[in-house]
């Protein structure tokens, strides 16, 4: 037994240190980045933002509008030849899209039958809460012996030296976060997790000194939040949450107290669980909760908003694009992010 005694960080316990700038407006911040990824080789050009594989979240109607703005969808584990199929837009949108699958062998099964029938997707995210495991490693290696020109994604991890073994197995992008999602469990169900922002750095630094990328996974409850996470030196941000309760996420609606809510939850929770393998094994616990999310409409005016946030806090801090914004970058410690008096 031992114990880290360095300091370790959230998004909440900082804040950008604003700088002198020459941007006149915040329109003059360019939020589009230009990435060649390790091992596929392939170029992806648009603003590097990700709509998580979830319920409500990572759906073909969500991935139709974000395409737009020249962002990310993984899709669910649930997407399969006939779901896609029925898409008739796909080939508008698929440069733009990551097909999700697990490491069991069904999973690598329903991949190859989506890849025969659509090649043209180019993204695979490998997805597993724990992406420690010996298994993960050798399966992101079978993945790419099968497919060496797709790029894919691999996660979740927290720290440095795993993030380099994913790579090392083949991963062109990691995925980072351990249990900082707002409907995430793992923390209080098995008291494993790290803090993002501190995780997200320390990833991002040993990705890049291998000529590779990371995507901050989860912890975000704000556009601030986004904009910490590239200021952090996160390639890409993946949201979950901050994309619940839209039009387009296909969830139903609920009146309540005369108000409009629609259900999310986690993806190792009881209702997902229940959902898509008929319920928890038995030696399993669930590591997610079940909640309801005012309802949004549509998932326009969010996008607005978060883009909105993160060019402002390039112009705070003197960042004329987004690929600069790292490099502008100083954090100061708060022990208060705002005021919260009128904030019910």
């Amino acid at each position: 037994m031992r114990i880290e005694e360095d300091l370790k960080l959230d998004y909440s316990d900082v804040l950008f240190r604003p700088k002198r700038s020459t941007l006149s407006s915040r329109k003059d911040v360019d939020l589009k980045r230009k990435y060649k990824f390790k091992y596929s080789g392939n170029h992806w050009s648009g603003i590097p933002i990700m709509a998580a594989n979830m319920d409500g979240v990572g759906e073909l109607e969500i991935a139709e509008k974000l395409s737009e703005y020249g962002m990310i969808t993984c899709l669910t584990k649930q997407h399969d030849v006939k779901k896609i199929n029925k898409f008739k837009k796909i080939k508008n949108i698929y440069n733009n899209i990551a097909l999700s699958i697990g490491i069991k062998k069904e999973d690598f099964e329903r991949l190859d039958k989506i890849l025969k029938q659509f090649s043209f997707f180019k993204f695979i995210c490998i997805d597993v809460a724990n992406g420690y495991s010996e298994r993960f490693s050798n399966f992101i290696k079978s993945v790419r012996d099968k497919y060496p020109t797709k790029t894919i994604i691999a996660g979740n991890v927290v720290t440095a030296d795993m993030t380099q073994e994913l790579i090392l197995s083949g991963a062109d992008i990691v995925k980072v976060g351990i249990g900082p999602g707002s409907v995430c469990t793992t923390r209080i169900q098995t008291g494993v997790g790290y803090p993002q922002l501190s995780a997200v750095m320390e990833c991002a630094d040993a990705a890049h000194g291998l000529g590779s990328h990371i995507i901050a996974d989860g912890g975000c409850t704000c556009p601030g939040d986004v904009a910490k996470g590239f200021g952090g030196g996160a390639d890409f941000v993946m949201l979950g949450g901050m994309f619940a309760g839209h039009d387009e996420g296909k969830g139903k609606v609920v009146k309540s107290n005369g108000s409009k809510y629609v259900e999310f939850y986690g993806s190792s929770s009881d209702t997902a669980n229940k959902k898509h393998y008929g319920g928890l094994s038995d030696y399993r616990s669930s590591e997610g909760r079940t909640v309801r999310v005012k309802y949004r409409g549509k998932i326009k005016d969010t996008l607005s908003n978060i883009l909105g946030g993160i060019r402002s806090s390039c112009t705070y801090v003197g960042a004329p694009s987004l690929k600069q914004l790292s490099k502008c970058t100083t954090f100061v410690r708060v022990s208060n992010q705002f005021n919260d008096t009128f904030v019910k």
